[in-house]
């Protein structure tokens, strides 16, 4: 008999994974056309290329538990080289096949170890890493960017963000996100995520007493 709790959860992740599909083919419409000169344009993605950020994205939607478990072993628990290694093996010779590879992982539902949620987080953010550098706007529907506000406030999982807004109040003006105490932190979804994450440049569009001390907790991501 099948266990209605499975079947939700199931369901659930099923709405999720659309989301990231969503994403991805939004970011890859968005990037089609770029000079050679905006590819190489640094990303918010501390250190990072728009190119190469598309690539690490490219990665991250090909490499299931058994290849990262591989890859962290191989690099001997260094997460970082294991990230750069992932991201070297996805860029490709020029900037048309960077972009080409990832539009062949826009519908995977292939992933590392980690929930759904972090997936659609990834893509939100690193997309918007890419997008915000080029002066490129998406308004992203803002029930997938407060899914990912929701996992991101509980979790420094893949990214330090619960630490990073402890003892503020943070609460959206374009939706129903909210959480917190302490000194308020106001703006749109999206920029509260990037803020989470670490992006100072996004802090530009927050208000409230709260918004230079998260400015302050920003730093490379």
């Amino acid at each position: 008999m099948t266990d209605p709790a499975t079947t939700t959860e199931h369901h659930r992740e099923g709405g999720v994974w659309a989301r990231v599909h969503t994403e991805r083919a939004a970011l890859a419409a968005d990037l089609a056309g770029l000079t050679d000169e905006e590819w190489a344009t640094p990303s918010l993605c501390a250190g990072l290329t728009v190119r190469e950020v598309l690539a690490h994205l490219t990665a991250g939607a090909s490499l299931n538990t058994v290849k990262w478990l591989a890859g962290v072993v191989r690099c001997r628990f260094d997460f970082d080289k294991q990230v750069a290694v992932r991201l070297a093996e996805h860029l490709g010779t020029t900037p048309g096949e960077t972009l080409e590879r990832f539009r062949r992982v826009v519908s995977s539902t292939t992933k590392p170890p980690l929930p759904v949620v972090a997936m659609l987080g990834e893509t939100i953010v690193h997309g918007e890493d890419i997008r915000r550098s080029l002066g490129i706007r998406r308004a992203q529907p803002v029930e997938a960017v407060t899914e990912v506000a929701e996992y991101y406030r509980g979790s420094d999982l893949v990214v330090e963000a619960k630490g990073r807004i402890g003892g503020l109040r943070l609460v959206a003006d374009d939706g129903p996100y909210t959480t917190g105490s302490g000194a308020l932190v106001s703006g749109p979804t999206l920029s509260l995520v990037m803020a989470m994450t670490g992006r100072a440049a996004h802090c530009d569009d927050l208000a409230g007493d709260g918004a230079e001390i998260l400015r302050g907790r920003c730093g490379p991501a």
